[in-house]
């Protein structure tokens, strides 16, 4: 091999570890070799393998270099050459950090082989090196990534379902403590730019909001940002929707801790308007929570509607609780059949746990009235709510208002006739009377009792108003 040749080679071999990695550069190295090259662990496993026409023989060449990597290994040497049939394989041993078992590099070629392959390979042992070391170094830092993000993917679902306390200890080891009270802001990102606006939005918020992947929308970002008095704590979302073209952002209103499902419903809301406006942000408009528009009698309301869920107790330790139920309900009503990649399970478990939701409550999750009475329901008991005030002695009573009268629930009480009970006619006994379905002592039977029926219409005395 000329002097002029071999560095043109090296040369060429540095520009495609550089451009295009291990891969091309054992590509390169397969075609001057007519045969295989790859990188082969030193228990024998190959890494990486390529061969210039893929064939059968390219399986018996890679055989042929773990066997050659085994005995490399076993000698304790830096390289080794030997023949097996018509075969002939050069293996080196490439150089790694100290502690890491670097893999060997395998050449395998039909003899004789070509002139110069030897101090081809040896030449390309070096660029080989650094490109296995450096994608070593990547591999591992997707994978921190990959971590870090689950986890706090992990922090907001806990902070979606009310799990404070397990959500300050996840927090605090991945840093920066969770902020109270919060601003939370949904920034939709152009393309696939979502990592490069989580940098941009750390940047801009100087370490302090918590970014999160959204698991559900792919070209979604969740910011929890801390919420003060200060004009600057307000500016984070208008400062990503300026800095970054194309990018539209919702805010959600300063809402305490644990309050976050209910901000991101408004910073979701919030983010559906800047889409028509030419700032490209919005922040959600001040009105009053359900919880506080209801009131007791709401809370009350809700309670009642939801009693069979949240008092589930399965008959298996295996099977979800009333707690997970009811965080699968609250992902369903929220993103549809994306709650699959909320929750990380598969569709079947999801419409089996809607199908056991639909039997405990007796409502029909395909209808839309039932579905907003559960979201208004959910709503409510994850807002705070005022306390009852306390009735004076001898104060007059306020009467029963449209909505107690209608949802809360009627004054009956079991073995009581109601209206809705049949007036018996003449000749024939009165049918036995029974609780409306909404009385506050009524419960479901367990579902393996009974057939899953659907909901029927409220009766007259809960209807009147």
């Amino acid at each position: 091999m000329h002097a002029g040749s071999r560095a043109d080679d090296v040369m060429r071999m540095l520009g495609l570890a550089r451009a295009g990695g291990s891969q091309e550069l054992l590509r390169w190295v397969s075609g001057r070799a007519d045969g295989w090259a790859g990188l082969v662990g030193r228990d024998g496993t190959v890494l990486h393998g390529v061969a210039r026409d893929p064939d059968a023989a390219s399986a018996g060449s890679a055989a042929l270099a773990a066997e050659g990597a085994k005995e490399l290994t076993a000698l304790g040497a830096r390289s080794l050459a030997f023949d097996k049939g018509p075969q002939a394989a050069l293996l080196f041993s490439l150089d790694g950090p100290s502690g890491v078992a670097a893999p060997v590099f395998g050449v395998v070629g039909r003899r004789p082989l070509p002139d110069g392959l030897p101090t081809l390979v040896a030449d390309a042992a070096l660029p080989l090196a650094m490109c296995w070391a450096a994608e070593t170094v990547e591999r591992k830092r997707r994978r921190v990534d990959l971590a870090e993000s689950r986890g706090r993917e992990a922090v907001l679902h806990l902070l979606m379902t009310g799990q404070l306390s397990i959500a300050h200890q996840v927090a605090g080891a991945l840093k920066p403590s969770l902020p109270d009270p919060v601003r939370v802001c949904v920034v939709e990102c152009p393309g696939d730019s979502r990592d490069e606006v989580a940098r941009i939005c750390a940047d801009l918020s100087g370490g302090r909001s918590w970014i999160i992947r959204c698991p559900v929308y792919a070209r979604h970002l969740i910011l929890i940002a801390p919420a003060g008095p200060e004009p600057a704590d307000g500016q984070l979302g208008p400062e990503v929707a300026a800095v970054v073209a194309d990018c539209v952002v919702g805010i959600s209103e300063d809402v305490p801790l644990p309050d976050t499902a209910t901000a991101y419903r408004q910073a979701f809301h919030a983010l559906a308007v800047a889409r028509g406006l030419p700032g490209r942000h919005a922040r959600f408009g001040s009105a009053p929570e359900p919880a506080l528009v209801v009131g007791a009698e709401g809370a009350r309301w809700a309670d009642a509607l939801l009693a069979p869920l949240l008092s589930y107790l399965p008959r298996r330790s295996q099977d979800p609780g009333s707690q997970e139920l009811a965080a699968t309900l609250a992902s369903w009503l929220a993103f549809s059949s994306h709650a699959t990649g909320h929750l990380k399970i598969h569709r079947n478990t999801l419409a089996a746990r809607l199908r056991l939701i639909g039997e405990l409550l007796d409502l029909d999750l395909n209808r839309v009235a039932d579905q907003a009475a559960l979201d208004l329901a959910l709503c409510i008991r994850a807002t705070p709510t005022l306390p009852v005030p306390a009735v004076r002695p001898g104060a007059p009573r306020r009467p029963p208002s449209r909505w107690t009268r209608s949802c809360a629930s009627p004054r009956s009480v079991p073995g009581r006739p109601s209206s809705c009970a049949r007036s018996a006619s003449p000749g024939r006994p009165a049918p036995p009377t029974r609780t409306p379905r909404c009385a506050p002592g009524w419960r479901a039977r367990p579902n393996w009792a009974r057939p899953p029926r659907r909901w029927r219409s409220p009766c007259p005395e809960c209807a009147s108003g």
